[in-house]
């Protein structure tokens, strides 16, 4: 349970914020809402919120929160039904956060909705529910989650020039991240040229962290286990839990780079803001780690770090930051370090991404599903919370 929090307490959460880092909440339920716990989350230093269908569905399947809801809609599909439930949650975490939103003019306060998979590599479909959501939600701080595919790029394009704020999902790769920063930038002066205001807009980029840790450190444990020698295995070990900071360090760096450019400047010039990194995947998976590893190595100026219940209060508890985000150098050596021991990151993140797209289609699937099952349990008058 996150520790609640009066508007007067001060917790780990705003020395982060001090840093220039926001914290968004990975976690958004009816119940969490309605409780009053979401407003003592931002009390407690939150300032965002993601959404998306896993979340959704546990939230669904393993509350009655939702009954009436389900009750109220007999004759929609549950892709409709799942809409409504979810626009009518962000809608309402939306109200939650605009105070943060008005007191930081824009740049925080944000809650995040994802198009369906089924449009991951639909440019034109990807644009046209983004307009239905942001029309549907109607708050200027909600985002559109587009997953970073070379067809989402055209629609972050097009979603920027239109005003419709976005956050791009699903990026593994340094390359991905670049192309991410440029499809936003191209929005920016493409709005810039109708004369439309700049200041209003938003986004994110959101990079994954700990699956490629999950994934690189597979491949060094079957490296060691046929290590033909002591230092071998000692060099191995080594490189374990490494890449993903790395990686993220890199794409800090590169972040950096694009946005202290003479072509942004001139964007910023007319109020146009960054497009921050965002740190996602950040609950440690092996339990060799520290449980807020990803937090601590990760703080950063102009970042966000989107958190699961579990790693808010570990940090909330025991956090302190011990950043690696301006060490360079070492994240150099890393990725010299690795193609020696036989590991292609660039490969490691294209497969990445194949197996999000993957697994996030089948999430989609299981929340429409769940919708499904629990609406004919409610109408038959069965057990349908838990």
């Amino acid at each position: 349970m996150v520790q609640q929090a009066t508007t007067t307490t001060r917790t780990r959460l705003h020395d982060l914020q001090d840093l220039g880092q926001s914290v968004w909440y990975d976690n958004i339920s009816r119940g969490v809402l309605q409780s009053g716990r979401f407003r003592d989350l931002v009390a407690a230093g939150i300032s965002g919120v993601t959404s998306n269908p896993t979340i959704f569905e546990k939230a669904i399947t393993g509350t009655s929160d939702y009954d009436a809801a389900l009750r109220a809609a007999p004759d929609r599909t549950p892709a409709e039904i799942f809409e409504v439930i979810a626009t009518d949650d962000v809608r309402a975490a939306a109200d939650d956060l605009r105070a943060v939103y008005d007191r930081t003019d824009g740049r925080d306060g944000y809650v995040s909705i994802e198009v369906s998979p089924g449009l991951a590599h639909d440019t034109e479909g990807s644009v046209a529910e983004a307009r239905r959501l942001w029309q549907t939600v109607d708050r200027p701080n909600l985002m559109v989650k587009v997953p970073g595919t070379p067809e989402g790029m055209p629609a972050v394009t097009q979603l920027i020039a239109e005003g419709i704020n976005v956050n791009i999902t699903l990026i593994f790769a340094l390359s991905a991240h670049e192309q991410v920063m440029e499809a936003y930038l191209a929005g920016l002066e493409r709005r810039a040229a109708s004369g439309a205001p700049l200041s209003s807009m938003a986004s994110v980029a959101s990079f994954f962290v700990s699956r490629v840790d999950t994934a690189v450190d597979r491949k060094l444990d079957a490296a060691m286990s046929a290590a033909p020698d002591e230092a071998s295995l000692r060099r191995l070990s080594s490189l374990r839990g490494m890449a993903a900071t790395a990686n993220a360090v890199q794409a800090y760096a590169l972040f950096r780079e694009v946005f202290s450019s003479d072509r942004f400047q001139k964007l910023a010039a007319r109020g146009a803001r960054v497009q921050r990194p965002l740190w996602a995947s950040t609950g440690a998976k092996d339990p060799a780690y520290s449980d807020i590893y990803y937090v601590e190595s990760l703080a950063g100026a102009d970042t966000v770090n989107t958190m699961p219940p579990a790693t808010i209060d570990a940090f909330m508890d025991h956090g302190r930051i011990a950043s690696r985000l301006a060490d360079r150098d070492w994240a150099n050596g890393m990725f010299a370090a690795l193609p020696t021991v036989g590991i292609d990151l660039n490969r490691v993140t294209a497969d990445l991404l194949d197996e999000g797209l993957v697994a996030f289609s089948k999430s989609f699937d299981a929340v429409l599903d769940a919708v499904a099952k629990k609406r004919s349990a409610v109408h038959a008058g069965g057990p349908v919370g838990q």
